[in-house]
């Protein structure tokens, strides 16, 4: 993977930045996203100084006109793009009869508009020149229901099934699109959900009254284990695997 170019979104959260530096241990050159231009540029310092190759760009997924202007920057900058991660994604929690119009757009405008922008602009890219890989960190909510996730779990099964769809398109041309599907992970994202102390042991034991299983490995996922599983599939280990979605949630979803 050294010298490759990878396009990162999302990098500025728990799996982004995880994402970021795994393909930096394997010297790759990363082009890291995020919308929250602040948190991206103090990550940034942080990857420089572990010696990761990066470059930053703050831009907004949801916003088209923007994602293809980065790409061509990306391109122009460092040089034509190998891999792509979407792993930009937001949450929101609430039964499905008290969420907003505004929570259910902000969740597809990142989850699944964004995924489809960065995608199709980075894939135009990549189709002339016979090569490239997709992955995109999507969940095991995408195959599972949760209660008070509608909103989250309805965007990851799209994002899901738009990569897959994807990468039946392009495996023609070389290009091999697949998904990863994390559990719980420790990140803020599910601490956001915990309200008191029985928020990590109700994700490690199970929730019978939202109808969750727990953890049977007995242990909440680091951001590296999901990196480790991104990488494994951009890599040339992963040569022919495509439209595949890999699941590292520990057994949650009980292999579903």
């Amino acid at each position: 993977m050294e010298n490759k170019i990878a396009i990162v979104t999302g990098a500025a959260g728990g799996i982004g930045d995880a994402v970021v530096r795994a393909l930096g241990h394997h010297d790759v050159v990363v082009a890291a996203v995020d919308r929250d231009a602040g948190q991206l540029a103090e990550a940034g310092a942080k990857w420089i100084a572990d010696g990761v190759r990066v470059e930053t760009f703050a831009v907004d997924v949801s916003d088209s006109v923007a994602v293809d202007a980065m790409v061509a920057a990306v391109e122009e900058r460092l040089g034509p793009v190998d891999y792509l991660v979407n792993a930009a994604g937001v949450l929101r929690l609430g039964a499905v009869r008290d969420l907003t119009d505004t929570d259910w757009q902000e969740t597809f405008a990142v989850n699944v508009h964004g995924v489809f922008h960065v995608s199709r602009a980075v894939v135009n890219r990549m189709v002339p020149r016979n090569r490239g890989a997709v992955v995109t960190v999507a969940s095991n909510a995408a195959s599972v229901p949760r209660a008070e996730m509608a909103a989250y779990a309805a965007s990851k099964a799209a994002a899901t099934h738009f990569t897959q769809s994807l990468g039946l398109e392009v495996a023609r041309y070389g290009i091999r699109c697949n998904v990863v599907a994390p559990g719980s992970t420790a990140t803020p994202m599910l601490t956001s959900m915990w309200h008191d102390d029985s928020g990590p042991r109700g994700t490690l034991e199970g929730r019978p009254e939202a109808f969750r299983v727990g953890i049977p490995l007995g242990k909440i996922a680091t951001p590296s284990d999901v990196a480790e599983a991104v990488t494994f599939l951009l890599s040339d280990r992963a040569a022919h695997i495509t439209l595949h979605s890999l699941t590292v949630d520990g057994g949650a979803s009980l292999g579903a």
